[in-house]
C-alpha cells in the first residue's frame, strides 16, 4: 500500500481502485488497513459506522467522549510522533488543518512507512465520496455504500416532510458568536438547514477564506431583525454559546426570534460533522421549526440510524 502526492482530482475512490485524499495523495489500498489511528472524531464516528471498531487502535482526546470509541487509545499530533509509532498503525487519519499545521509529523509517519489520509468533506456530495473512500481503504466498500443509500433514503423522507411546511421559517444560523459569524449556505448545517426546510436569512454573507464559515455581523442580523423567525445557533467546542448569551445581547430584542422566545441551540457534532449523525441534526433543526410535521411518528417512519455495519 503506497502514497504518493500529485496533482489532486477530487478526493475519493478513482476509477483503478486507488483513493486520492484532500492533500491529493494517491493511495493504493491492495489491502485492507487494519490498525487506524484516527486523529478526526468524523472519521472515527464513520469508521464505527462502517464496523470497524477492533480496526481502529487509537483515536483523538475529543473522540473518549463517543460510547464505543471510550477505552481505545488516545494520540494527538501534538505529541512525539515516536509514541504513534510504537503503535504500529497502517493508516493515519487527519484532516487539512492538521495538514498544514503538523507537516513534519506527517512526513515523519510516511518515511517511516506508515500510510496518511486526509479528509475533511466541504458538502454532502463530498461527504459520499469520502464514506466511500474510507470505506475502499478498509475492504468495507458494502458498508459504505448501505451508508450511503440510507442516507439518501432519509433525504427522500424529509422531502416528504418538507412538502407538508405551509410556512416557511425564515433562519439566522449562527456558526460562532464572536462577530456573529454564520455558515455559507452549501456548508454542512446550510444544507441541513435546507433539508429540515428552513430558509437562511444570510445567505449573502460574505466566506471566510476557504472555510465553511462567512462573515455577517451584528448590524446585518440587526439589519433583519424583523423577518428573523428562528434564531439558531451551533454549540459546542466551536461555539460555546447559550440561549442566555444570545438573548442579552445588546440590541437583539429587537430581533422577531428574541422577542417570541424561539432562539435554540443545537449540538455542532450533529450538524458541522460529515457523519451519518448529519440525520439527526436535520431532524432536530426540523422540530424546532416545524414541531407539529418533524413528530416523533414522523422520525419512526425514517431511518435515521440505519445498522450498517455488517456490511461487507
Amino acid at each position: 500500500m503506497v502514497a504518493t502526492v500529485s496533482a489532486a482530482p477530487p478526493a475519493g475512490v478513482q476509477p483503478d481502485g486507488s483513493v486520492v485524499d484532500a492533500a491529493g495523495r494517491t493511495i493504493s489500498a491492495d489491502r485492507p488497513f487494519s490498525r487506524i489511528i484516527s486523529l478526526y472524531g468524523a472519521h472515527t464516528e464513520t469508521l464505527l459506522a462502517l464496523g470497524l471498531d477492533k480496526q481502529i487502535i487509537g483515536v483523538s482526546r475529543a473522540d473518549e467522549l463517543l460510547p464505543e470509541a471510550g477505552g481505545k487509545p488516545v494520540f494527538s499530533y501534538h505529541e512525539d510522533p515516536e509514541k504513534i509509532l510504537a503503535a504500529r498503525p497502517d493508516l493515519v487519519l487527519v484532516r487539512p488543518m492538521v495538514e498544514r499545521g503538523y507537516g513534519r509529523l506527517l512526513a515523519r509517519l510516511e518515511r517511516s512507512g506508515i500510510a496518511v489520509a486526509s479528509f475533511q468533506p466541504a458538502s454532502v456530495d463530498q461527504m459520499y465520496g469520502y464514506w466511500a473512500a474510507l470505506g475502499r481503504l478498509t475492504g468495507k466498500q458494502g458498508a459504505a455504500e448501505c451508508l450511503i443509500q440510507a442516507f439518501k433514503a432519509a433525504l427522500n423522507g424529509f422531502a416528504l416532510l418538507r412538502a407538508q411546511i405551509t410556512t416557511p421559517q425564515q433562519v439566522f444560523f449562527e456558526a460562532i458568536h464572536a462577530k456573529m459569524k454564520t455558515f455559507t449556505p452549501e456548508a454542512m448545517p446550510g444544507f441541513a438547514l435546507a433539508q429540515a426546510g428552513g430558509i437562511n436569512i444570510a445567505t449573502d454573507a460574505r466566506q471566510v477564506r476557504d472555510t465553511n464559515i462567512a462573515f455577517y455581523g451584528r448590524e446585518q442580523i440587526l439589519a433583519r431583525a424583523r423577518d428573523i423567525d428562528v434564531y439558531l445557533a451551533q454549540s459546542g467546542t466551536m461555539n460555546p454559546v447559550t440561549v442566555d448569551q444570545i438573548i442579552k445581547e445588546p440590541g437583539f430584542n429587537a430581533i422577531k426570534a428574541v422577542r417570541e422566545n424561539r432562539v435554540y441551540t443545537i449540538d455542532e457534532m450533529l450538524v458541522s460533522r460529515p457523519t451519518p449523525r448529519l440525520l439527526e441534526g436535520i431532524f432536530q433543526i426540523g422540530a424546532i421549526l416545524y414541531p407539529g410535521i418533524f413528530t416523533e411518528t414522523a422520525r419512526g417512519q425514517m431511518r435515521l440510524d440505519a445498522d450498517c455495519r455488517q456490511a461487507p
